[in-house]
C-alpha cells in the first residue's frame, strides 16, 4: 500500500476548541480520522504527524525524502512566514498539496502570502475540514498524473 503523508503545523492540536466561526468544531483526531479513511479508499496509507515547532516538522520533512509518494500540508501560521519550511519541502520529489480550512484570501492580509505555494502543486483552501478529504482526492488526481 502506497505512503502519503498528512502535516499539520502550529495550533492545529487545537482544532475543535478554538475559532469553532473559522475552523469549524471537528478535533484534529477526527480530520485524522477522515482524512485516513478517504486515503484508505484509494488503497493509500497516510501517516498524521502535528507539531507547533518549526524546527520539528523541518526534520519530519527530512525524514520523509525517499519514503513518501505525496504530502499534504497544513502549516497554519508557518505559511506566512517560513522560508526553511519551504526549502525543506523542496528536497521532497514527490507532489504536495498546500491546505488551508478557511478562505485565507478573505482574511487579514498577511495571510494572502504563503511561502508554500511556490513548492506545492496545488492549494485547497476555504473549504473547512472538508477540505482535507479533497486535498486526498486532489493528491491522487496529481500522483496518477505522474505516472
Amino acid at each position: 500500500m502506497a505512503r502519503i503523508d498528512l502535516i499539520n503545523g502550529p495550533n492545529l492540536n487545537m482544532l475543535g476548541q478554538r475559532e469553532a466561526d473559522i475552523y469549524g468544531g471537528a478535533s484534529l483526531q477526527d480530520i485524522e480520522d477522515m482524512t485516513r479513511a478517504a486515503a484508505t479508499k484509494h488503497g493509500l496509507r497516510i501517516e498524521c504527524y502535528q507539531s507547533n515547532h518549526e524546527g520539528e516538522l523541518i526534520d519530519h520533512i527530512h525524514r520523509l525524502h525517499g519514503k513518501t509518494g505525496g504530502v499534504i500540508i497544513n502549516a497554519g501560521g508557518l505559511t506566512h512566514t517560513s522560508v526553511a519550511l519551504a526549502d525543506a519541502l523542496r528536497i521532497l520529489d514527490v507532489p504536495i498539496v498546500e491546505l488551508h480550512i478557511s478562505n485565507i484570501y478573505a482574511r487579514e492580509s498577511f495571510r494572502h502570502t504563503s511561502y508554500l505555494s511556490a513548492v506545492a502543486k496545488a492549494v485547497m483552501c476555504g473549504f473547512g475540514t472538508q477540505g482535507y478529504t479533497l486535498a486526498v482526492e486532489g493528491l491522487v488526481s496529481l500522483r496518477a498524473a505522474v505516472k
